[in-house]
């Protein structure tokens, strides 16, 4: 039995949670690879088509892995940015308090 169309869709998972941006998606994905590679690779030695299908879901856990990275920089540096104006932001906030007829919520 040809294993590929399953190890196509793993890596199918992790493309499009990815993709998405769903990283709650992705982390199920990854977290369950192992066991479900696990529970294919007993069922015998593995094809050259089967072995094919394996190196695209390593391209595509390498494409999630880096996805996962430029959106934990991105999300870095948007912290960094808060963080760098937080005083400014205390400022405004504190002065349009004090603003005659304004509104605090």
């Amino acid at each position: 039995m040809d294993r590929s169309p399953a190890i196509g869709r793993l890596g199918a998972q992790l493309d499009a949670a990815a993709s998405g941006a769903d990283w709650d998606a992705l982390a199920r994905a990854v977290h369950g690879l192992a066991r479900q590679l696990q529970a294919l690779a007993v069922k015998g030695p593995w094809s050259a088509a089967e072995r094919a299908a394996l190196q695209r879901l390593r391209a595509s856990h390498e494409r999630a892995a880096q996805a996962g990275a430029a959106a934990a920089a991105g999300l870095q540096a948007r912290m960094d940015e808060m963080r760098d104006n937080k005083e400014g932001w205390m400022a405004y906030a504190l002065a349009g308090a004090t603003e005659p007829g304004e509104n605090v919520r």
